[in-house]
């Protein structure tokens, strides 16, 4: 099984730290934020869960363009499931 090589750019990983310093913005946001930078410039990758979080996010009309976007991130570095999380 082939694993994903994606990373959080620095472009999405500079507009997940302008939500996370945004007041007034959802949790599910700041998670979405939080995941993509916890992916940036490391071989970390998305969780399940919170991949399913990032899928609820594009299917929303009314998410916003900054949501859609960390969600579409996130997303394109969900870990396969079939593969085991790295051990610590």
């Amino acid at each position: 099984m082939t694993k994903n090589t994606k990373e959080t750019s620095d472009r999405i990983s500079h507009l997940a730290a302008l939500v996370l310093r945004k007041p007034g913005v959802s949790a599910i946001e700041k998670e979405l934020a939080g995941s993509a930078l916890a992916q940036h410039h490391t071989s970390k990758q998305t969780s399940a869960a919170i991949g399913k979080v990032a899928g609820r996010v594009l299917a929303d009309p009314h998410a916003c363009a900054e949501a859609k976007e960390l969600a579409g991130s996130v997303l394109a570095q969900v870990r396969n499931h079939n593969e085991r999380a790295p051990q610590r």
